[in-house]
């Protein structure tokens, strides 16, 4: 269509990458008005953890449309926000001892973000905040402050201020611990490291390159913010909702955060949606503080609802993503052994990895070769040089499997050359989903 060219604005970005007109989409597979198929290994940058068009949500919603139920709302109390919010606190939080009250933010990730940050800042009355190299938190002006990335950063316009950096795990070396350097500069008063009012983190960094925090980082982090009285905000937009094999991906660390941001797969179907989670004596917003028109999406509660009910009632949908995930590193080791020449590296976890290419350009070759074959899989990274696997939770294993061959064969053919004569490739028995 022409209209895109005429009117729509240079800011766009994986139009670029995938040049179709896409009209249909279900499960994993999104389809193109002529009719190709391509299995979907982005997954809306991760808001469609449980595929395009669930049939199950898509039921639910179709229901509560037919039965004019409440579209818009602001933060009116309504039928659906209450049926949600006993669904999460019974089947999210109880099960995992998690004591929080929750707030309803404007319907993207980047404004849970901007909330959680003013009200650390209020409680606090400290402006500073900890944010780490490589994270990425959000394009409004708080949450760009805390973003490393430096070509979003360029965009604001003006100084980005009330945020220092710190270096993630990993960050100065597998060898060195940098939450003991950020003790350091908070027990020092001369360090020029203001006291700050909190702590933000993702444990895996999605758009900073697939970078994952140990767990026993993640517990001295907790650690070092208890003692120094710091509140530590967990951004889990995107690591978040079972991408990792957890509901939280700060399950298995054993921490309970002050704050914890959510969005993207939250509402299920691709419905914005975002929400703060905060320990109950952090409440001390006054009515009204903190509000937004879209603070609320009604349609969202009924599909977030079904998505708790159906994928998260037991434990059988984790150990799934969690199986799923050791098939997806499995199949990545092997890649990288083969083709990589000993440069190329995994990272990541659960179903949230990646594959380490050095090289921006060579993992744009990669992923537009992926693309001409029908896997639609995009690059993240300060410069884009990390092949990124997000596929939707719920996808079929053959399909799965399939993916991943399409994305070997990418690598193999820009790596070795079209001509190159073909590795054999090492099979890899069905995973048993129940075990």
């Amino acid at each position: 269509m022409k209209i895109f060219d005429e009117i729509e604005s240079e800011v766009q970005s994986y139009a670029r990458a995938f040049p179709r007109i896409f009209n249909k989409a279900q499960g994993e597979f999104l389809y193109d008005e002529d009719g190709n198929q391509y299995l979907d290994f982005l997954a809306g940058a991760g808001t469609l953890n449980y595929g395009h068009n669930n049939p199950i949500f898509k039921e639910k919603l179709l229901d509560y449309i037919h039965s004019d139920g409440i579209t818009h709302g602001l933060d009116l109390h309504t039928k659906a926000k209450g049926e949600f919010m006993e669904a999460f606190n019974e089947k999210i939080l109880k099960p995992r001892d998690l004591n929080y009250v929750m707030q309803f933010t404007g319907p993207t990730g980047t404004n849970a973000v901007e909330a959680a940050l003013k009200l650390a800042r209020n409680i606090t009355g400290r402006e500073n905040v900890i944010s780490f190299t490589n994270g990425f938190h959000g394009v409004s002006m708080g949450s760009l402050a805390a973003t490393g990335n430096s070509h979003h950063r360029g965009a604001a316009g003006v100084s980005l201020s009330g945020v220092s950096r710190m270096p993630y795990d990993g960050y100065l070396g597998e060898d060195i611990d940098t939450t003991v350097y950020l003790d350091k500069v908070l027990c020092d008063s001369s360090s020029g490291i203001d006291k700050p009012a909190a702590v933000i983190v993702e444990t895996v960094q999605g758009e900073g390159g697939i970078n994952a925090a140990d767990f026993g980082w993640l517990k001295k982090l907790d650690e070092v913010c208890k003692k120094h009285e710091v509140l530590l905000i967990v951004d889990d937009i995107q690591a978040g909702c079972g991408r990792t094999g957890t509901y939280f991906s700060f399950e298995q660390a054993g921490i309970k955060p002050d704050i914890v941001t959510l969005s993207k797969s939250l509402g299920g179907y691709g419905l914005p949606f975002a929400v703060v989670l905060f320990k109950p004596e952090l409440d001390q917003w006054k009515p009204g503080e903190h509000n937004g028109t879209f603070r609320g999406n009604n349609f969202a509660f009924v599909t977030a609802k079904a998505a708790i009910d159906h994928y998260w009632s037991d434990n059988r949908f984790s150990n799934e993503i969690m199986s799923k995930g050791r098939y997806v590193s499995e199949r990545l080791e092997d890649i990288v052994e083969k083709y990589g020449n000993g440069n190329f590296t995994t990272r990541g976890r659960g179903m949230f990895q990646g594959i380490n290419c050095v090289n921006g350009e060579l993992a744009g070759k990669i992923t537009k070769k992926a693309f001409q074959n029908g896997l639609i899989i995009e690059t993240s990274g300060a410069d884009d040089h990390v092949v990124k696997l997000l596929c939707p939770l719920i996808i079929d294993i053959d399909n799965l499997a399939k993916g991943i061959d399409i994305l070997e064969d990418a690598i193999r053919d820009v790596c070795a050359g079209e001509s190159s004569i073909p590795v054999q490739k090492k099979y890899f028995p069905p995973v048993d989903l129940a075990s």
